[in-house]
């Protein structure tokens, strides 16, 4: 050890911010009812169809398995994804799809391989703090645009190109969307919407980013074909086993034509994501009925949403609004005019219920009276206990303004 002093270190700039309190945080405060915590439930995983599926992966394939190509699970993890896909009207075979260590780092691999610094990507607002901090250490300029109860709202995206376009102003490069049960939103784009913007998508030549983490996460069991399937030379579409198998497993994919494919696939410098997980992933799938598992977890959620939807009732009336999600982990409350949610956070915690505020969900400081709350990783006592905790502060935030 040397005794010269050491002197302030200059970090990348690009370094993404700290995100708000969510499922790390919330981990490590078990005493808090962590309504912010954006996680599946802990019952939903089937752990003894992946004890066996895990147990394959070693015992019956592990010589290669373990190394770096893998054994033969990649290949039915890939095919089994082109399949299911189907569903959403996305017809594509294993070679477009790219197993990525979740979503996340599809997010990023995609923003790396579409956008250099300065080009302009749109999305929507509110969003999912994660994308926005990708763009952002992409060294992207964002714009934002609102959602209603419809989703993204296309015909401002269609205003804004058109003026961008009559007065020489950049295009973007990429427009980022979650089209099913929107995080933090809890609302689905339309099917009208969806087909506008592949259209928007040809005319001016920009990807759309369609990232559809919670698909398959739907209570009336509807399916609106994806974005994707209006536009496939031009929509990239991402979505994981996260939610519906476990997040520890880390994996989710991405799809899009296979020449943009070997592109993002580049940033993997020749190796793939987590083949050992995908083995067991290939395993589980042979052994579980996966529309029985769906199903079941799909049932845990939406008891869990009518719990906190009844709460919110209970608790505050008419004096919050919101919208009730068909599906997702989330429901975006609505405040009177004039509240800032912010400035309850900590009280809330304190009294033993965390959430997150609607500011951290948008790129220009709006949101203030907005926030998140997750119904997917308590169980419904805890929900209700927590939106009478969040009901309590929210009321002593009034009377402390008031006096």
């Amino acid at each position: 050890m040397t005794n010269v002093p050491l002197k302030p270190y200059s970090f990348a700039s690009r370094l993404p911010a700290i995100a708000p309190m969510g499922a790390a945080q919330a981990a490590k405060k078990r005493q808090v009812i962590p309504l912010s915590f954006g996680s599946p439930h802990s019952d939903t995983f089937p752990y003894k169809p992946l004890i066996g599926a895990a147990t394959d992966a070693i015992w019956t394939h592990g010589r290669e398995s373990l190394q770096y190509g893998g054994a033969g699970g990649p290949g039915i993890v890939l095919d089994w994804v082109a399949q299911r896909s189907a569903l959403r009207s996305i017809h594509i075979d294993a070679s477009q799809v790219l197993m990525t260590y979740g979503s996340q780092q599809a997010l990023d691999y995609v923003a790396r391989a579409l956008l250099d610094p300065g080009d302009h990507a749109w999305l929507e607002g509110p969003t999912y703090f994660g994308a926005v901090s990708t763009f952002r250490t992409a060294e992207a300029e964002l714009t934002s645009f609102p959602i209603d109860e419809n989703g993204l709202i296309v015909e401002e995206v269609e205003r804004a190109l058109q003026e961008a376009e009559r007065l020489g102003r950049p295009m973007p490069k990429l427009l980022y969307t979650m089209p099913n049960f929107h995080n933090p939103g809890g609302i689905s784009l339309s099917l009208e919407r969806r087909q506008k913007l592949g259209e928007l998508a040809y005319r001016y030549n920009f990807y759309i980013l369609e990232d559809d983490a919670y698909t398959e996460l739907s209570y009336n069991e509807q399916s609106l074909p994806a974005i994707y399937s209006f536009a496939p030379e031009r929509t990239i579409y991402l979505s994981t086993f996260s939610k519906i198998i476990a997040p520890g497993i880390r994996l989710g994919w991405a799809i899009a034509s296979q020449d943009t494919i070997a592109r993002v696939n580049t940033f993997f410098q020749g190796s793939k994501a987590s083949v050992f997980s995908q083995e067991i992933v290939a395993q589980l799938l042979t052994r579980l009925p996966f529309d029985e598992h769906l199903n079941q977890l799909n049932d845990l959620y939406r008891n869990n949403r009518d719990a906190m939807v009844e709460a919110l009732k209970t608790h505050f009336g008419d004096d919050v609004t919101f919208s009730i999600p068909d599906g997702g982990f989330f429901i975006w409350l609505t405040f009177p005019e004039g509240v800032n949610t912010g400035e309850f956070v900590k009280d809330a915690e304190e009294r033993g219920v965390s959430f997150i505020d609607g500011k951290q969900f948008y790129i220009d400081g709006g949101g203030a009276r907005h926030a998140r709350l997750s119904f997917s990783y308590c169980g419904k006592e805890q929900i209700r206990e927590g939106v009478a905790l969040l009901a309590q502060s929210y009321y002593s935030y009034l009377d402390n303004r008031h006096h």
